[in-house]
């Protein structure tokens, strides 16, 4: 296990290295930051002093070096855009989007397994064909659409949810939520079931075809030859063993879920990342830009390296000595 962490490890140092590069490049690349600093009327001089107090006017590998040493630290610079340093507005946001898709994900979750194993245990009934119809739908309709959809139904004609924001919250240290505060749950209802909408209809096909494959093996015959119980086979021996797969594909979707909360977060206005980024790209708050995909990779690569974890404890196929020749 020590060793597989270690190689895991070092496959994450080459993919955020790779990232930070491309990061990197957007310095290059995406427009001018001495120029959107100082403005197109700023004398050669001026701009040439700006260069050399930046580190501009240095090779490309000492200033590539200088980057993600700065990054390690968390320091991403001043955004060009609002002139607070890009490390304050990540940690004014990301408790937004942390609790948008946590709260998202916990509802697929929650609705996608139960959903999943009906479907495939009812399967050819009216039952299974209804909640194939909705997987269908939520895997095909744009997230945007299913979000404006939801705030007309629930926010416009019947008025029982806001339609944008994030409403009041309560501060616990750096970190903010807002289900801890009064009427802080309503503002999150729909952002959260228009980002589980997808999520939950994956985990749900997912979970129905890996329990229909399980109860066509050879040990879920066994154990019905045994005598067990319909509820002993399905929730004792198959289900267990659907799950497995399942934990793969909910660690990498908790990691699109705050990677690609975008365009939720836009529809409802919330206050996090994704809201950010927008903005970012909008105006080339270069910085900013930078520091999100850095972030987002870091991100992916702690879920990815996690869910590689549990996944060899919880299939012990995967622990056999390689050695012994299995």
């Amino acid at each position: 296990m020590l060793a597989f962490i270690v190689r895991r490890l070092l496959q994450a140092v080459v993919v955020m290295l790779s990232v930070a590069l491309v990061a990197f490049m957007l310095f290059q690349y995406v427009g001018d930051p001495v120029l959107q600093m100082l403005g197109q009327d700023a004398t050669p001089e001026e701009v040439a002093r700006v260069r050399a107090e930046l580190g501009l006017d240095q090779p490309f590998i000492v200033q590539f070096a200088h980057f993600v040493w700065n990054a390690v630290q968390g320091n991403f610079g001043v955004s060009l855009r609002q002139g607070t340093p890009v490390a304050q507005l990540i940690v004014e946001r990301l408790p937004a989007t942390l609790e948008l898709a946590l709260v998202a994900a916990l509802l697929a979750l929650l609705l996608g397994i139960p959903m999943g194993v009906a479907a495939a245990l009812k399967r050819g009934t009216w039952l299974a064909q209804l909640l194939m119809t909705f997987s269908l739908l939520g895997v095909s309709l744009p997230t945007f659409l299913i979000g404006i959809v939801l705030i007309l139904v629930f926010a416009v004609q019947l008025g029982w949810l806001p339609s944008f924001g994030r409403g009041e919250v309560v501060h616990l240290g750096w970190f903010t939520s807002g289900l801890l505060a009064p009427g802080g749950w309503r503002h999150l209802v729909l952002p959260a079931l228009t980002l589980a909408i997808f999520q939950l209809t994956l985990i749900m096909r997912l979970v129905r075809a890996e329990m229909l494959e399980v109860l066509r093996t050879d040990y879920i015959k066994f154990a019905r030859a045994r005598g067990l119980s319909d509820r002993a086979v399905h929730f004792g021996h198959a289900l267990k063993n659907t799950l497995v797969p399942v934990i793969t594909i909910t660690g990498l979707q908790l990691g699109g879920l705050i990677a690609f909360a975008i365009i939720t977060e836009t529809v409802f206005q919330w206050p996090g990342m994704g809201l950010l980024f927008i903005q970012a790209v909008t105006f080339a708050d270069i910085p900013v830009m930078a520091a999100y995909l850095c972030l987002i990779a870091l991100i992916f690569v702690i879920i990815n390296l996690i869910v590689d974890v549990l996944y060899v404890a919880v299939d012990p196929r995967l622990r056999v000595d390689k050695g012994a020749g299995h």
